[in-house]
């Protein structure tokens, strides 16, 4: 269903912003109950790491701290020979953030074996490794962009309800974030020519709510020609992730809290 580009757009409009491995499975499903691999990228520039070196003692170590933690739906390590993250989307906590968390390892080891650079998304989770200090800097290198290839035909329409919806989901995301405590993550949806439009917004926690914004702006404007007039689109990177479908793609958080504090 989805078409990917990642080819920044030429023309840059300005718009003021408003508001274990499985199968790929149909998009189109309510909500996601399974673990849908998206995207990697093999950081090669970055070399290979040697086997018994100190560099794959430190991951085993954060590999073991981050499966620990995985419940919680965030993990990260930094220093400057190895940064860690696991980020995984702000409906997907307890097992199916862990299960995403063994799933995208186990995909990282076979797709990019022994890369200290590497990056992996799936639906539920996003797990990178890099050979340098990088927490809390916002990606603007390793992104990409997945949309329907239906069209809806009227894109001036659209990028004003689109663009209101994702300031709307973007300001809630940030401001409840103002004491670290809860994600950089929203979901919301509003009525779009008598079709509702469901969006979702995250950023990874190590980001201040000021970067969050400036992640979600600079996404927006690179990748306007994959996410205007589409039925469907997300874009993604290492530092945040925006979503919009015409069907409801996420879970109720709290229904997810009342589950874990059971």
């Amino acid at each position: 269903m989805y078409s990917s580009s990642s080819t920044v757009t030429k023309r840059v409009i300005l718009i003021h912003v408003l508001a274990i491995q499985l199968l790929l499975i149909n998009s189109e499903l309510p909500l996601n109950t399974t673990t849908t691999y998206l995207n990697h990228k093999c950081l090669v520039s970055q070399g290979k790491y040697k086997p018994g070196s100190e560099y794959e003692k430190l991951l085993k170590k954060i590999i073991k701290m981050f499966y620990k933690g995985s419940t919680l739906g965030y993990h990260m390590y930094g220093d400057s020979s190895l940064s860690a993250l696991l980020q995984c989307r702000g409906d997907s906590l307890g097992s199916k953030c862990r299960d995403c968390f063994a799933t995208a390892l186990a995909a990282l080891r076979r797709r990019c074996p022994r890369y200290m650079g590497r990056i992996i998304w799936y639906d539920q989770c996003l797990l990178s490794f890099d050979a340098k200090f990088s927490v809390g800097q916002i990606d603007y290198d390793n992104n990409f962009c997945m949309s329907n290839a239906k069209k809806l035909g009227d894109t001036h329409a659209f990028i004003m309800a689109w663009n209101i919806l994702m300031d709307n989901l973007t300001t809630l995301a940030v401001d409840k974030n103002t004491n670290k405590l809860t994600p950089l993550y929203s979901a919301g949806e509003t009525r779009f020519k008598g079709d509702m439009l469901y969006g979702m917004v995250q950023c990874t926690q190590d980001l201040t709510p000021q970067a969050c914004w400036e992640c979600m702006v600079f996404n927006s404007i690179h990748f306007q020609d994959c996410l205007n007039d589409k039925r469907g689109a997300r874009f993604m990177s290492r530092s945040c992730t925006f979503r919009f479908e015409f069907y409801p793609f996420v879970a109720n958080r709290s229904k997810i809290f009342k589950e874990l504090n059971k």
